[in-house]
């Protein structure tokens, strides 16, 4: 007998924002899988079993999952924000194409709100026009792409928007991140600093380039950058449709 694999987001902090689709799912699931801190999120039933497991864990998760589902269990496997931007769908594929015997598993892919819309629609709309997203963490891509990709997303005057901006093991990347900004963008380029957006704990700060400290940015925090365009119209910061 085979189950069914659902990958969900649960969106970006606030319960409000999980969707009515993932919350059918996860009340019919027997088996929820994922991040510790995610899986904390979904509440004790009977029936149900909560796998949590490390964050660098990733295939090992989703190849549980898929064995799971493949022994005839509803499993749900958890992300925050949208399980298709840097998240755990990604690795259930990867975790099937190299245990061809899982392919026959049913895969469900559920989205979720991101971090990044969540802090975007808190300040306005600073990605309103042509935008790009990074994940500024080198766990698993090399630094020099990561630089590379900055660097050319910002002379293409893309908007941005970073996750995993800095972490207790790496906090001289952002520096670094804000160098080739700095040497990329005018001072006045606008940036927002969005931490834990939608949760109880949430801290926004919008400032400029000229401003913007690398202390300002952990891993709760995500990080939008503005084009040549983006400005500010009372309090709200905004990114006009048109170009140039």
């Amino acid at each position: 007998m085979s189950g069914m694999l659902v990958v969900a987001g649960l969106g970006p902090g606030g319960e409000a924002l999980i969707t009515p689709e993932v919350s059918l799912a996860l009340a019919g699931a027997t088996d929820v899988v994922g991040y510790i801190p995610y899986v904390a999120r979904i509440p004790v039933r009977e029936g149900l079993t909560l796998h949590a497991t490390d964050n660098r864990a990733e295939l090992a998760r989703a190849t549980h999952a898929l064995e799971l589902a493949a022994d005839g269990r509803r499993v749900v496997v958890v992300s925050s924000g949208d399980p298709g931007v840097f998240a755990m769908a990604s690795a259930v594929f990867e975790a099937m194409e190299q245990t061809p015997h899982l392919v026959s598993v049913t895969v469900q892919i559920l989205p979720g709100i991101t971090a990044m819309l969540a802090a975007a629609a808190r300040v306005g709309s600073p990605l309103g026009h042509d935008f790009c997203t990074i994940n500024l963490s080198d766990n698993l891509k090399p630094w020099d792409m990561v630089e590379r990709r900055l660097r050319l997303a910002a002379q293409a005057d893309f908007a941005m928007a970073f996750y995993n901006p800095r972490s207790a093991s790496r906090p001289h990347q952002f520096v670094r991140v804000l160098e080739i900004l700095r040497e990329e963008c005018e001072p006045e380029r606008l940036i927002t600093f969005a931490r834990a957006v939608t949760t109880p704990e949430e801290r926004i700060n919008v400032t400029t380039l000229a401003e913007a400290r690398a202390e300002m940015a952990d891993m709760r925090t995500v990080v939008l950058v503005g084009n040549t365009a983006t400005r500010r119209v009372g309090r709200y910061v905004y990114t006009p449709r048109q170009a140039g």
